[in-house]
């Protein structure tokens, strides 16, 4: 039996389709169910359920299509999901290192030995003094005037720091001045006698000034 029943036309005796209000024949209008509908059956029950039949298999569909999951493989995509390490792994396959080189310590400067002075002597113009009293040498200066003393070490080509020195009473006779490591220049200030010393590592020279009118 069709799900929906041929009905016949009252006036023009054609058959037509249950769903037509119609006779698309010649047009007259249906009357009830039909010149030879069923009462058992119920087109617009039936009619009703193909169309629910029908919805229900579009929703379907519409399911099953956008809810399929496609797979990041089949479209070629690039697989985003991070890797999962392994820390041990991670540690092993590290490159080698090489030992960081130990700085050599700085050598510490070598100390300056001592200059081994044998012995100094005060000098004028690069000669020894000639006067002497009592084994002690000396020179004598006008008061006012300036006279340039140097100095003379031994070993000859020893390089020594020289210290010059007047005695407590110096300052009263004559006063000194330094132009260079090893002389000075004395100039005379009031008649009379000091002593100058000149010091070199361990060794020391003393002579007498004697300042005159």
């Amino acid at each position: 039996m069709a799900i929906i029943n041929e009905i016949k036309c009252a006036r023009c005796d054609r058959k037509y389709s249950g769903v037509r209000s119609r006779c698309p024949y010649c047009k007259a209008r249906r009357i009830g169910r039909g010149k030879y509908s069923e009462d058992s059956d119920n087109a617009k029950g039936k009619m009703l359920i193909s169309v629910l039949i029908m919805g229900v298999f579009t929703v379907a569909a519409g399911i099953l299509l956008f809810t399929t999951p496609v797979d990041a493989d089949s479209r070629g995509e690039p697989d985003n999901t991070p890797a999962i390490s392994n820390p041990e792994e991670d540690i092993n396959n590290l490159p080698s290192l090489a030992p960081t080189p130990t700085p050599s310590p700085t050598p510490s400067p070598e100390p300056i030995a001592p200059v081994d002075v044998s012995s100094i002597e005060i000098t004028y113009e690069g000669n020894p003094l000639r006067y002497e009293t009592n084994g002690v040498k000396e020179f004598s200066l006008q008061k006012g005037r300036s006279l340039p003393l140097g100095t003379r070490v031994e070993p000859a080509g020893v390089v020594a720091d020289v210290e010059w020195e007047g005695s407590t009473d110096y300052e009263d006779v004559f006063e000194f001045s330094h132009v260079t490591n090893g002389e000075i220049i004395v100039l005379g200030v009031e008649t009379g006698s000091a002593s100058l010393i000149a010091r070199a590592g361990d060794k020391e020279h003393r002579i007498t000034v004697r300042i005159t009118n």
